[in-house]
Parts: structure tokens; C-alpha cells; sequence
């Protein structure tokens, strides 16, 4: 979509329309006024806020140990195994609850029965089940059947389901959402994430479909097959013309952009699995992400003019170190202090106005290729599919900024070092995806835990004493906020006592050893 959307205008009308929540709308009510808004509005409010917040940084690319911080207080998190669900920065759990769900859920209570809003009705229930997917990866059980239910059924203390029955009826959403969209119908051309595209709404829709029955691999191997075949047979996004991504600008920051350009810029830095696994490799990705700013010994020091993307240069951080043991691994490395490792170039790939990816043509091709390899589809090759993904993904690289564009010739030489190769296909795709899938936490993370790859070394810090990660082990969930523990409290504790303890170690339904 090539418009420049105003954001502004759509705050304002958002502030105004849900301003009649205090109970007081009777009084000196002007009659002229609009009461509800156009459920198209509802709908962009929720793709914008969709964008990932600062937690995920700390918690789902921490643990998939791509991005870190050496510093505790409202950071720590991944890198040193703790829990710090009180930490002030808004987890996932509230932000989409808040600001997604919510305004899915009330789009789909204003169109269910309005014949000639009929697309944006199945867009709405496809988006909604994309953040719904995205909440139970992260937490397991988690309010569904009655999630963004307070201000249209007045439901203020949600039941949860159980992530075993979620999964089923997201499937059964996308496939009777997906079906029923129809080109022939009202075209909703405000649409942020495709401008009201029917074809790349049902793409959309195959995709989430694709990745959900990846997920039951373990839990379900029937319903995985059977999901994975009927998501295939529907068509999904396997171009970049296709993906599901939110645009940002200047009047809509994306969250981790803000904040590794602001008070955070740096205290992030890239790890030494993921810079390594990118060196060793000659993968053109790297100078395309990382900065190192060469000799720095303090935060003043990462100017411009020190910034070096040279591939040779860059030193990811090691895992599990604190502001104290981080000393001595920076001096260990022959760095000037831990200042000097590689980051993420807040300039080009995290700049404030940098697109926030959601579901890619490179994930999907790399979910193609894994179920060719399993026999569970029938068209074209891993290998194809492989490759293919590869090549999205370093084409996408320039929508992030065009210095972090991948030289076509790059590319094609990186794809034909790196062919698809017998016994070790699973490993290969799904580091190719943990690439693919990069500041997409939550889905690298999800997707970390289903295929275990790429083969990681648990996070040493704190263990072996640590009784949340034990000796070993990697974090598997993230846990519930405190004010679902503290104001929803008998149905919290009825999704504990089903799923398991409230801890970073506790694995969720699909998550099978």
C-alpha cells in the first residue's frame, strides 16, 4: 500500500470513540454526535499495536540468543534466566490484550451481521486469531473463548482455555474466515495491512494456518498433517509482495526502534551464537544487521563515525553475563570495553520508522520446505523450498532500509554455498528460520521450541542454582502478569493448576520434549 497513512487522525478518532466508557454517556449527550466508530478503524488500531513491544526484546530474542543486554533492573530478563514479570515495561499479555483483541473483538461484534461489511468481518477474525496464536505460544493456557469480551458482553474476569482446545479453534477460524472472504464483496480499501486485498488477506489467513499446524508436529501429528495440507491446498504468501508487515513512519514508531534509539541505545547488543553463526558463514545478512562501534568505552563513544559494518569486525557478545562479568569478557576479546561488541544497527535495521514483520514469504517457504521433507505435502522440493526462503528473506532486507539492502549476486553465491543437504535438513531449515524469523520474537521463540534447532547452548547464567531454568535447560513460556494473578485470580489459578506451575520452565501443550 503506498499511501502515507495518518495515524494521528486515527488516534483522535479512537480516543473519541471509546471516550463514553465512564459510565456518564447520558448526561448532556449531544445527540448529533457519532456513537461508534467504523469497525475499519477498529481493525488498523489493532494491526498498529500489533507491532512488538520492548519485552519481547528482553524476553523472546534474548532466549533465541540474537539480541542481549548485559544490564539488570527493567532488562533483565532472557539473559540472566530471571523472571521480571513486575518489571514495569508492558509484557505482550497486556499490550495485546489492551490494544488488540479489545478492538478485533469489537470490529467482529460490529459486522457479524452486516452482509455488506463482510470481508472486514473475516479480516478481523483472521487478525484476531494471529494475536491469539501469538498469546498461547507465549503463555500456554489463556483467555480465548472469552478474550475481548468486557466492554461487549460485559465479561470483566475471563475463563481461561486450555491451549490443547485453543489451537483447533483458531485452525477452524482462519479455514471459515479464509473461505468466506470474497472479491466480489465491499472492498475495505482502508485496510493498513493490505489496503482490503481479498487475495492477500486469504494468503494471510493459509499462512497462520501453515504455521499452526507446524506447531501440533509433536501434539497432534494427524491434525498437523491434515492442517499443513489444507493451508497449502489454500495458498500462502510465498513472495514478499504478499507479507503480512506493519509500516511505520514518523507519526507511528515502532516500540523496539524507540527504544534502542533512546535511553537503551546502548545497553543491546547482537550475541556471539547469532554473529557467529552469520561469520562462519559469509551470510551477506551480516553487514546488512550489524555495527560495531570500533573501540567505544562508553555510549558517547558509538558515533557515526566509529561504526564499522565491515563482516570481519563484527564480535557478538557472549551469553549470561552480567555489568560486572561482561568486564572481562570484552577484555578477553581484545575490545576496548563491552561498548566495542556488535549491535543491531538502530540506524538501518531498528531506525523508528523500520517495518515490523508479522509472516513472511522467507518463513513460509521455510515451513514449506520442512513439510516436503516430511512427506506431509506433495509439490516441489525441500531443497527448492529452501533455497527459496533464503532468497526472500534476503530481499526483505531491504525494506528495513536500502543500506541494509543484499546484493543480488551476495545472495545467489550464499544460496549455492549452502545447498539443502541429506541429514541435516531439520537443523538447516530451522536455523534458516531463526534467521528469517529475525526481531520477530515471538515467532523465532515459538518456533525455537517446536523444531529445537538451531542448536543452542542453554544460557549458563544463574545456574546451577537457578529453581525457575534449571541446570541446562532454556526458558519455555513466559509467565502471567501480576495483575491476572492478583484481580483474576480463581481463573488463573485454574489455568496453573491445569497447565503447570507458573514458571519460565514450565512447558506448554505443544511443546513436547
Amino acid at each position: 500500500m503506498n499511501k502515507i497513512l495518518n495515524y494521528s487522525l486515527l488516534a483522535v478518532l479512537l480516543l473519541f470513540a471509546v471516550s463514553c466508557d465512564k459510565g456518564l454517556e447520558g448526561l448532556n449527550k449531544n445527540k448529533t454526535s457519532p456513537t461508534s466508530v467504523d469497525p475499519a478503524l477498529l481493525l488498523n488500531n489493532a494491526v498498529i499495536n500489533t507491532s512488538f513491544p520492548v519485552k519481547s526484546l528482553v524476553f523472546d530474542i534474548g532466549i533465541v540468543q540474537q539480541v542481549i543486554s548485559p544490564n539488570g533492573g527493567v532488562l533483565a530478563g532472557a539473559n540472566f534466566n530471571q523472571d521480571s514479570r513486575d518489571i514495569t515495561t508492558p509484557p505482550i499479555w497486556s499490550v495485546y490484550y489492551q490494544n488488540v483483541i479489545k478492538y478485533t473483538h469489537d470490529a467482529i461484534v460490529q459486522t457479524k451481521n452486516v452482509p455488506a461489511r463482510s470481508n472486514l468481518y473475516n479480516m478481523a477474525r483472521i487478525f484476531q486469531a494471529y494475536a491469539f496464536m501469538v498469546l498461547t505460544d507465549e503463555y500456554g493456557d489463556i483467555p480465548y473463548t472469552e478474550g475481548g469480551a468486557g466492554y461487549s458482553d460485559q465479561i470483566f474476569f475471563p475463563k481461561y482455555d486450555a491451549q490443547q482446545d485453543i489451537y483447533p479453534k483458531i485452525i477452524q477460524e482462519l479455514t471459515d474466515a479464509a473461505t468466506a472472504l470474497n472479491a466480489s464483496g465491499t472492498i475495505e480499501s482502508s485496510d493498513v495491512l493490505y489496503a482490503g486485498n481479498i487475495a492477500k488477506w486469504k494468503k494471510f489467513a493459509y499462512s497462520l494456518m501453515l504455521r499452526a499446524g507446524m506447531r501440533l508436529g509433536k501434539a497432534d501429528a494427524t491434525k498437523a498433517q491434515a492442517t499443513v495440507q489444507a493451508a497449502f491446498a489454500g495458498g500462502v504468501i510465498t513472495d514478499n509482495a504478499d507479507n503480512a508487515y506493519m509500516r511505520h513512519d514518523a507519526n507511528y514508531t515502532q516500540p523496539i526502534g524507540g527504544t534502542l534509539n533512546g535511553s537503551e541505545a546502548a545497553n543491546f547488543y547482537l550475541t556471539k551464537p547469532f554473529v557467529d553463526q552469520l561469520k562462519n558463514t559469509n551470510d551477506p545478512r551480516l553487514p546488512a544487521i550489524a555495527i560495531r562501534y570500533v573501540g567505544a568505552t562508553s555510549g558517547n563513544g558509538q558515533t557515526v563515525a566509529a561504526g564499522s559494518t565491515n563482516p570481519a569486525q563484527q564480535i557478538g557478545m557472549p551469553m549470561g553475563k552480567d555489568n560486572g562479568t561482561i568486564v572481562a569478557a570484552a577484555a578477553a576479546d581484545g575490545l576496548a570495553s563491552f561498548y566495542d561488541y556488535s549491535q543491531v544497527d538502530r540506524r538501518r535495521m531498528v531506525k523508528t520508522a523500520a517495518p515490523v514483520f508479522f509472516v513472511t514469504a522467507a518463513q513460509t517457504n521455510l515451513l514449506l520446505a520442512e513439510a516436503r521433507f516430511k512427506g506431509w505435502i506433495a509439490a516441489g522440493t525441500a531443497a527448492q523450498y529452501f533455497s527459496d526462503g533464503i532468497k526472500a528473506h534476503m530481499d526483505q532486507m531491504a525494506t528495513y532500509d536500502a543500506g541494509s539492502a543484499v546484493a543480488a549476486a551476495a545472495r545467489d553465491t550464499y544460496i549455492a554455498a549452502n545447498p539443502l543437504t541429506a541429514g541435516t535438513e531439520l537443523q538447516q531449515i530451522n536455523t534458516q528460520y531463526w534467521i528469517a524469523s529475525f526481531l520477530n520474537g515471538p515467532e523465532a521463540f515459538a518456533n525455537f521450541r517446536r523444531s529445537g534447532y538451531p542448536a543452542l547452548t542453554p544460557n549458563p547464567y544463574g545456574q546451577p542454582n537457578n529453581p525457575d531454568v534449571p541446570n541446562g535447560t532454556f526458558i519455555r513460556r513466559l509467565t502471567y502478569p501480576t495483575s491476572e494473578l492478583s484481580v483474576n485470580t480463581t481463573n488463573v489459578n485454574a489455568a496453573i493448576t491445569r497447565q503447570g506451575a507458573d514458571k519460565l520452565s514450565t512447558r506448554i501443550w505443544w511443546d513436547k520434549p
